[in-house]
């Protein structure tokens, strides 16, 4: 560890890991490191939806489970 503490890093691992992390919302960016030098830079990026979107499709199946449920109801009543 000592040995690599003085040295700088090369300009190209910046670079990328500047481009690895453009654009970047959510997700992470992984710098993996073998004896002191950077080998492999992994980007994982996430994709968020809004919560009013989760919450509209809650609210249609929970419409759309009350409606099968009075279908069934009704189909019963009928018999």
């Amino acid at each position: 560890m000592s040995e690599t503490i003085g040295l700088r890093p090369h300009n190209a691992w910046l670079e990328c890991i500047e481009k690895a992390l453009e654009g970047l919302e959510y997700g992470t960016v992984q710098i993996t490191v073998h004896d002191g030098q950077i080998v492999q830079i992994d980007r994982t990026e996430k994709m968020r939806f809004p919560v009013a979107a989760k919450m509209a499709a809650k609210g249609q199946a929970a419409a759309a489970g009350m409606k099968q449920e009075n279908n069934e109801a009704g189909s019963k009543r009928h018999r």
